[in-house]
């Protein structure tokens, strides 16, 4: 489905910058400044992260406590006594994430303030200031259904630069791609690598058959997905007579956009977001929800704080 994009005179103070066209640079700066001021200014003290709990790697086994995260249980302990165990995580010295990008053709839309492929930039950008620093090392995988780019798992600050400039680079592919999240989540799992954090940015759009693989990452990794959605992709707007375009088969339909038409639109979009957000849940999965046409930066910090909050036993 067409539809025009904010002017710069028009776009929100919080939208992230237009990440293609001549400036790449200046906006790459820009996004850093922001990404920077704006998460140091709102996340403070041990909210500063996305690193869950102390550790990843095991360590010893004690008995269950009441809040205690049922997902540490140690079964085989559990079995033997016959009293309900955890097992205890040691901290890491260092963490390796690494970041699953969908650049499909889906992601260059937007119709509100920004594409939905400035916003993948913009998310890997906070992912990679929040898991900075001891040591840590970030990496991503890219696709765009035509080609997959990996960049290596690394630390400092140069290298983070490097992959954020690397994902505003990347090509769009031509129009009848068709993306494979599936395939995508696959490569990570060749080879097996240890234990960290993955986050997977995509609009999640079509088929489910990412989940298997997304399962088989969760037994080995800590999850975060990155949903992210335009307006135009849940709610027809009230425009009569519009064309609805899917840019991953090249097929185009003219359709008037009845109230009938909107509804059964928007009910078809809500049933496909809750088998996404079950799909994320039964892998274990944190679920971040950046639009568009919403403070992506504000959202992230109320997901860090409310993932936080869980790990810590609180309330989110």
């Amino acid at each position: 489905m067409s539809g025009r994009k904010k002017s710069a005179d028009e776009r929100p103070s919080w939208a992230p910058p237009v990440l293609h066209g001549g400036r790449m640079e200046a906006a790459l700066r820009m996004l850093e400044l922001d990404v920077r001021r704006r998460l140091d200014g709102l996340l403070q003290g041990n909210h500063l992260g996305l690193v869950p709990g102390p550790g990843t790697e095991p360590g010893e086994a004690r008995v269950y406590q009441p809040g205690d995260d049922v997902r540490r249980m140690d079964w085989a302990v559990t079995a033997r006594t016959t009293v309900p165990h955890i097992r205890e995580t040691v901290a890491d010295r260092e963490l390796e994430t690494w970041v699953a990008i969908d650049l499909s053709p889906s992601l260059d839309f937007g119709t509100a303030a920004c594409e939905k492929r400035d916003l993948v930039v913009a998310a890997s950008a906070a992912v990679a200031h929040l898991t900075r620093g001891g040591g840590n090392r970030i990496g991503a995988l890219i696709s765009t259904g035509a080609d997959t780019i990996r960049v290596p798992a690394r630390g400092g600050l140069a290298h983070a630069r490097g992959m954020i400039r690397r994902i505003a680079e990347t090509p769009r592919a031509p129009e009848g791609t068709r993306g494979d999240l599936a395939e995508l989540l696959e490569q990570l799992r060749r080879p097996p690598r240890r234990r960290g954090l993955v986050v997977v940015i995509s609009d999640f759009l079509g088929g489910t058959e990412w989940q298997r693989p997304l399962r088989a990452l969760s037994a080995r990794h800590d999850i975060v997905a990155v949903e992210v959605i335009d307006p135009r992709d849940v709610d027809l707007p009230e425009v009569g007579t519009v064309v609805l375009s899917d840019p991953e088969t090249g097929r185009q339909r003219e359709v008037h956009a009845s109230a009938l038409l909107r509804r059964e639109f928007a009910a078809a979009a809500a049933e496909h977001r809750a088998s996404v957000a079950a799909g994320l849940r039964q892998a274990g999965a944190g679920h971040l929800v950046l639009r568009t046409d919403s403070d992506w930066i504000a959202d992230t910090v109320r997901f860090v704080v409310a993932r936080k909050r869980r790990w810590s036993g609180g309330v989110a």
